[in-house]
């Protein structure tokens, strides 16, 4: 192949990176370059050659349509022409696969957080989890439990992939319980995976879409390794983030929200010291907890026992989430919160 054309072609898809969109020009460029790299030796040499060329053409009509009016799609065509007539290429005959492409491969790889976690440790990576709920109670990753009484904006998660804010507001007069109004998740720009998505909840407002109307993470290659799917319409929706090895459930029961995270210790852990302010990572701060005594504080009118007996119909196991059940029953004075802790378990 003679080295002037190499590095036309090498020009060819710098300049692509930055005018194709959907014009695939780049995919077929690249194809021919993995392609050339093993190209045998000797009289079986130019025959080979020539099914390359053969595979180059069919690929650059396949994007025929979505490139016209592309400057470096039709430069390409012209190459190829060039080519296959100085090297007496027919235009019928045997074809090669396509070769695979190497920037899309590497970059699934690259974005699929397991796999490359394994390939990497041999072994699959470990995962923490996060639950906020109710008044809001917090299960931190270190599976610490805090009733909060955090009103206003509070970051829930903040590290170098995922920022996370909710709003909480007054639930009964009289308390100094909150529950969680609006939820705010920011997905940050990563490299070859993802564009930045945001996803914004509120009461009776649980889109199946980002913010800008998509579903997954964008135009870059990995944008699968991102997507929101509806598990139950305007009730539960759930968010994979395989690129970091997350998943992120929201949740709206009555008239509250819930969140809850698995991520990967790695990713979880991946945020400097001024980040430290994340209910996920250390619970509400000190003077924002309360205990179960301050429930009574309410105008709910609910026994302990009425409470105990409500929460065991979702919760026959009297753990942290079953103190929590009873909680927000004696503070709210509606049954229906007791859900909100079956839920998280």
């Amino acid at each position: 192949m003679p080295a002037r054309f190499l590095l036309d072609m090498l020009f060819l898809l710098v300049f692509c990176r930055h005018v194709c969109s959907q014009c695939k020009i780049l995919r077929c460029n690249s194809q021919y370059l993995v392609a050339t790299e093993n190209l045998p030796e000797g009289p079986r040499r130019n025959a080979a050659f020539c099914r390359v060329l053969r595979s180059y053409s069919a690929c650059t009509q396949r994007t025929a349509r979505a490139c016209r009016g592309n400057l470096v799609y039709h430069s390409t065509v012209y190459v190829i022409e060039d080519l296959m007539i100085r090297n007496n290429c027919t235009k019928e005959g045997p074809t090669d696969a396509p070769a695979p492409d190497r920037q899309d491969s590497e970059t699934l790889g690259i974005c699929d957080y397991r796999k490359s976690f394994a390939q990497e440790h041999g072994k699959p990576p470990t995962y923490q989890h996060c639950a906020v709920f109710g008044d809001p109670h917090v299960q931190t990753f270190s599976d610490e439990f805090y009733t909060c009484q955090v009103e206003g904006a509070w970051p829930l998660l903040d590290n170098n992939y995922v920022f996370v804010q909710a709003t909480s507001t007054p639930r009964v007069r009289g308390s100094n319980a909150t529950a969680i109004s609006k939820l705010t998740i920011i997905f940050k720009d990563m490299k070859e995976c993802i564009d930045e998505k945001v996803y914004q909840a509120a009461i009776d407002d649980l889109p199946a879409a980002f913010v800008d109307g998509s579903v997954n993470g964008g135009e870059k290659p990995g944008r699968s390794s991102l997507i929101i799917r509806e598990r139950m319409p305007g009730r539960h929706v759930e968010i994979q983030a395989l690129y970091i090895g997350t998943t992120i459930a929201v949740r709206q029961t009555g008239r509250q929200l819930s969140f809850a995270v698995q991520m990967a210790g790695e990713v979880a852990l991946s945020f400097t010291e001024e980040q430290d302010l994340q209910l996920c990572v250390g619970g509400c701060p000190p003077s924002q907890r309360l205990s179960r005594s301050e429930c009574h504080a309410s105008e709910a009118h609910i026994t302990v026992a009425q409470a105990r007996l409500l929460c065991k119909e979702s919760l026959p196991v009297e753990d942290a989430h079953f103190q929590a059940c009873i909680f927000d029953v004696m503070t709210s004075g509606a049954t229906n919160f007791s859900l909100a802790a079956h839920d998280e378990l």
